[in-house]
């Protein structure tokens, strides 16, 4: 081995934009391939420094900061995501709104938001690799791999906290379009089910409702268009379970059309055949307030061609 090949002490002066993150944290992003069990054993040994102290992964650091890491070895992702790929290419066309805080992403159906679970990629790797000078790039929330719309990344670590504080105020509103089994009554305009996750013996998760040891939830909806068999509807998440819309619409007798966990298999089909492909669950629109425009903005993401195609295959019913 060349010398120039072994670890090198590294160093690290922390900026405004990464002030009050915790020291794990950082240093989980910033190390690339070391292990989260590895960096905890660091910092516990002091081969971890900040200012030349010993320090605790709790630690939230303060700008201008040092941090002295010891020599380690980095292992590098060992396959890196291609460019030339085309479900990574087009992604830069999927933008919605871009500055120097946030990206807006269209999100595709059946792309998971990071790699992962027999994932070699997602989103955010995907990205970080069409902008290998970006700083950072951070989810700001998750979709559920097979639901298409708006997802919000951070490029700066003020933005995100920004925005994470928002999403825990429930100042952040999320605009749902799905398409359901039946005819939804302009009545039912919530959904309050417990809801609960549950691991299969397969290693599949899926959630179920239980009002008496499941997670509080809430779903708003709104009729857009009744169909012959099927309706348009408007979902507002006021919180944020794992597959919440989808088990509340199932719970409600009206499933998601093409979902693979909670759907209706008679259903599903009557689908297909005007050419429906995927799960009808698209995040339409997302309102937050910007920090540095001082306004709520809102972005709004088109339907893609399987999912306007399939509707305009549909016969409208009356209201």
């Amino acid at each position: 081995m060349k010398d120039t090949d072994k670890p090198q002490v590294r160093f690290f002066t922390v900026d405004g934009d990464d002030a009050g993150q915790r020291i794990d944290n950082f240093l989980l992003k910033t190390l690339k391939g070391v292990p989260k069990s590895m960096i905890y054993r660091l910092l516990r040994k002091g081969e971890i420094r900040v200012n030349k102290k010993r320090t605790k992964p709790d630690y939230k650091l303060a700008a201008d900061d040092t941090i002295r890491v010891a020599p380690i070895r980095v292992s590098e992702q060992k396959t890196p995501v291609s460019t030339q790929l085309n479900s990574v290419a087009s992604l830069e066309q999927k933008i919605l709104f871009e500055d120097e805080l946030f990206i807006v992403l269209n999100k595709p159906s059946g792309m998971a938001v990071h790699g992962g679970s027999g994932v070699n990629f997602g989103v955010i790797e995907a990205l970080r690799a069409l902008r290998p000078d970006t700083k950072m790039l951070e989810l700001v929330h998750r979709l559920d791999r097979d639901t298409s719309g708006c997802l919000v990344i951070a490029k700066r670590r003020s933005g995100l906290r920004f925005l994470h504080e928002q999403l825990r105020n429930k100042k952040v509103q999320k605009f749902y379009h799905a398409l359901v089994k039946g005819r939804w009554s302009p009545k039912l305009t919530r959904a309050t089910e417990g809801l609960k996750k549950n691991d299969l013996k397969s290693g599949e998760r899926v959630v179920v409702v239980d009002n008496v040891n499941g997670k509080e939830s809430e779903t708003r909806f709104k009729v857009l268009q009744h169909y012959q068999g099927a309706t348009l509807v408007r979902a507002f998440p006021v919180t944020g379970r794992t597959h919440q819309i989808r088990v509340h619409c199932q719970t409600k007798g009206h499933p998601i059309a093409c979902d693979p966990k909670y759907g209706h298999p008679e259903f599903d089909q009557e689908m297909k055949s005007v050419g429906l492909q995927r799960l009808f669950l698209h995040a339409a629109s997302i309102e937050f307030m910007h920090p540095r425009l001082e306004k709520r903005i809102k972005v709004e993401a088109p339907l893609d061609d399987n999912l306007s195609k399939a509707l305009a295959q549909l016969t409208k019913a009356k209201d």
